[in-house]
C-alpha cells in the first residue's frame, strides 16, 4: 500500500486542520459518552463528567507534550526553550499523557470526594478506544513510522520516503481496540460489582505491554535511542505493566467493590 494523504483537512493561511485533530476529538467525545451512560447507571451527578473531562483533556495534553520533551529531547530545555510551547507543530508522548491523566484525575478526585480507583476503572474503558483513534491520526500524519519490511500489510509513506515500512501506528491501533472490546466487556458483564481497580490495571498491563511489543518493529524516535538495547518506548512501558499486573491481583484479591464509591 502506498500512503500519501495530505494530514491537513483543509487551510487557512498558515493554519492547518488535521485528521489528527478530529480522531483527537473523537476519543475525548466517546470518552464522554460512555461516561455520561456509567454515571446515569450508577446514579451520580451528570456535572462530574463536565467537569472530570475538562481534568483530562489538560492532563492529556500537559502530560503529553512535557513527556515529549523530557523523554525524547530534553535539550530544548535549554537549547530552545519556546520550542516546548509548540504543540501544534507535533511530539506528544503516549506515556506523558498516561502520567497527566492519572495526575489530573487524582487532583479531581481530591476536589469531588471521589474513590481514586473506581473513577480510573471507569476512565480505563473509552480511554483504550481514544488510543485507537489517536494512532490512526498518526498514519494520517505519516508519523511513528515503522522499520522497513516486505511482509504483506507493509506501507510506504511518501510524505517520509519510498520505503516500504510496518505500519506501526495501524498495528497500535488494532490492538487498542481489542483492549477496548475486553475491558468494555467486563464493565458491561459486571458493572458496579466488577473489582475496583481490575479494569485500569488490565488497562495498563495490556496497553503498555502491547506498547512494548510494537516498539520493536518502529523507527526510533531519537538518535540517543540508536545505542540503546530497548528503545525509550520500551523502557517506559515496563514500570506501567508491572504496576498494572499489581493492581489485577489487588483487585482480584480484594473482591468485589461495595457500591458506594
Amino acid at each position: 500500500m502506498t500512503w500519501d494523504i495530505d494530514p491537513a483537512i483543509f487551510r487557512l493561511g498558515s493554519y492547518e486542520f488535521r485528521y489528527y485533530s478530529v480522531l483527537f476529538g473523537l476519543g475525548f467525545l466517546f470518552g464522554y459518552t460512555f461516561f455520561s451512560n456509567v454515571l446515569k447507571k450508577e446514579g451520580k451527578s451528570i456535572e462530574l463528567v463536565e467537569n472530570g473531562i475538562i481534568y483530562m483533556i489538560a492532563g492529556t495534553l500537559i502530560g503529553a507534550r512535557l513527556g515529549h520533551v523530557l523523554f525524547y529531547n530534553p535539550h530544548w530545555l535549554w537549547e530552545n526553550p519556546l520550542q516546548v510551547l509548540k504543540v501544534w507543530q507535533g511530539g506528544l508522548a503516549s506515556h506523558g499523557a498516561a502520567i497527566g491523566i492519572f495526575t489530573s484525575l487524582y487532583l479531581f478526585c481530591r476536589k469531588e470526594k471521589l474513590n481514586y480507583l473506581w473513577l480510573l476503572d471507569r476512565v480505563a474503558v473509552p480511554t483504550a478506544l481514544g488510543g485507537t483513534f489517536i494512532r490512526i491520526g498518526n498514519f494520517f500524519n505519516s508519523e511513528i513510522i515503522g522499520k522497513a519490511t516486505d511482509w504483506p500489510t507493509a506501507v510506504t509513506f511518501k510524505r517520509i520516503d519510498d520505503v516500504a515500512r510496518h505500519p506501526a501506528q495501524l498495528y497500535e491501533s488494532a490492538g487498542y481496540f481489542v483492549i477496548f472490546l475486553i475491558l468494555f466487556s467486563i464493565y458491561r458483564k459486571y458493572e458496579t460489582k466488577t473489582p475496583r481497580g481490575l479494569l485500569v490495571g488490565l488497562f495498563l498491563a495490556l496497553v503498555f505491554c502491547w506498547r512494548f511489543t510494537v516498539e520493536f518493529v518502529k523507527e526510533r524516535h531519537s538518535d540517543f535511542e540508536m545505542t540503546l538495547t530497548l528503545s525509550m518506548g520500551q523502557m517506559l512501558s515496563i514500570i506501567p505493566v508491572l504496576a498494572g499486573l499489581a493492581l489485577v491481583a489487588y483487585s482480584l484479591k480484594k473482591g468485589k467493590e461495595p457500591l458506594n464509591v
